[in-house]
């Protein structure tokens, strides 16, 4: 399975939890009891992260999203952007680009029409902002 299939593992996992009042782990364990399901370790790393990095998570799409408010957001470009973001700020060996070019082809398969524009509009302005905060530092 390639990057960008584990990729979208961990968007349907996270987009089942959306859905769910249950844990990671609790979601995890029940895809593996389903036969011929297996959970990548990258697949299950971002989702993990993501749950884990909640807060931070959330906040950086809050401040963001210009002129939208995060209920008014799809689900998918939500999980989309959720993914990508975790993936921009916690894993510093995939590049920021990659990143933002596997979150549109997944809202571009999953979402509706205006989502890949939107999501790529949104991490664009959080790549800009990262890469200023990584040259002051």
């Amino acid at each position: 399975m390639n990057r960008h299939q584990q990729r979208e593992q961990a968007f349907l996992l996270l987009f089942e939890s959306m859905f769910s009042s249950k844990g990671f782990k609790r979601i995890i364990n029940s895809k593996l009891l389903v036969e011929d399901f297996k959970i990548t370790k990258f697949a299950e790393f971002l989702f993990q992260g993501v749950c884990e990095n909640h807060n931070k998570i959330e906040n950086m799409i809050e401040k963001n999203i210009i002129a939208w408010e995060k209920n008014r957001l799809s689900k998918v470009a939500l999980c989309v952007l959720k993914i990508a973001i975790f993936e921009m700020i916690f894993v510093d060996s995939i590049p920021i680009s990659v990143s933002i070019n596997e979150a549109i082809e997944i809202a571009k398969k999953y979402g509706t029409e205006g989502d890949p524009v939107f999501v790529n509009g949104v991490l664009g302005i959080i790549a800009i902002k990262l890469k200023s905060i990584n040259h002051t530092a």
